[in-house]
């Protein structure tokens, strides 16, 4: 089982960063929460690059206590880490079927059929992505679904950065549950209360810089079972708007 650990560097006057390291554990959920322009892209692009202090922040981000070899950084079949960046679109010219089958060959494992990773990206957006679509025409909140869907049961990366999620149109509790119970170490930039309340702690972010980490205590799980069942209820109701329904 994985770990992932962040060594403080610098925030963006080169003052040393308050939260000296903070360890990620297999199958955990954290999130990196802060104004616009606190540095929270920035941390999810130390952790992207597995730095080793040679960025601007000199952070440093170490894989089961050891620094990433050359290797993990540089060879894209060693690659750890699968990004979901806030804008999603395919520009390659290929089917649903047929990148999916294209991508399990890749990955080593030659998946023939890939009916389950479609399905599972289907109860996470409204509207069905079929075989036979063309990448290229799938929306922003389909593209996301599918990725989330392939990295669950294709992608071999324990790690999964996700820069916010809560604009894509997508089942997003049910989203952040499926990577979870996949065992991957999953980070998310969100100003959502739901979602920031879904992880175990939260990263607090201010002028480039980790200043603190909170844990997500009992009173806000229980705020979070009230905002649950609020999102589900608007759920719900876009549901219903969407499929031309009266409220």
């Amino acid at each position: 089982m994985l770990n992932l650990t962040i060594l403080g560097g610098r925030d963006k006057n080169g003052v040393k960063e308050d939260l000296k390291e903070v360890t990620i554990k297999y199958g955990e959920i954290v999130g990196i929460v802060g104004p616009t322009g606190s540095g929270k892209s920035t941390l999810i692009n130390d952790i992207e690059q597995l730095a080793i202090g040679d960025t601007f922040s000199r952070r440093k981000i170490l894989i089961n206590g050891e620094k990433p070899t050359l290797n993990m950084r540089t060879n894209p079949r060693k690659r750890i880490i699968a990004q979901l960046s806030q804008n999603m679109h395919f520009l390659t010219d290929m089917m649903v079927e047929e990148f999916l089958v294209m991508h399990s060959q890749s990955r080593g494992k030659n998946i023939r059929d890939v009916s389950k990773v479609i399905q599972l990206a289907n109860t996470l957006c409204g509207e069905e992505i079929y075989p036979n679509h063309p990448l290229t025409i799938l929306s922003g909140g389909q593209s996301r679904a599918l990725m989330i869907a392939d990295i669950a049961l294709i992608s071999q990366s324990p790690i999964v950065l996700i820069d916010e999620i809560e604009n894509a149109g997508i089942k997003k509790k049910l989203a952040l549950q499926i990577l979870s119970e996949s065992g991957k170490i999953t980070i998310i930039i969100t100003h959502n209360p739901l979602l920031a309340l879904m992880t175990s702690r939260r990263i607090i972010m201010k002028n480039g810089g980790m200043r603190s980490i909170v844990h997500t205590s009992k009173n806000e799980k229980d705020t979070l079972l009230t905002l649950l069942g609020r999102d589900d209820w608007e759920m719900s109701l876009r549901e219903r708007i969407r499929r031309g329904e009266s409220v």
